[in-house]
């Protein structure tokens, strides 16, 4: 077998990538917080931010909503 030219001459290189049309980069959603990070928040929500005088057992969607019904 004789050494060839494997992958065209510099004067073609980017061909492909110049025919195809431009896409414009997608907005996403923020990434999800793992591992230690998430730990830490989790550590900051249930220990550090409660109030140690307020003896209610508060769920995590606590401070959204209805928070008193008028009567």
């Amino acid at each position: 077998r004789k050494m060839g030219k494997v992958h065209g001459s510099m004067a073609r290189n980017g061909k492909v990538r110049n025919q195809a049309p431009k896409v414009a980069k997608q907005e996403r959603a923020k990434k999800r917080v793992v591992g230690r990070a998430k730990k830490r928040i989790q550590y900051n929500r249930r220990i550090v931010n409660v109030d140690p005088n307020d003896k209610r057992k508060k769920g995590p969607n606590a401070g959204s909503g209805r928070k008193e019904i008028p009567v």
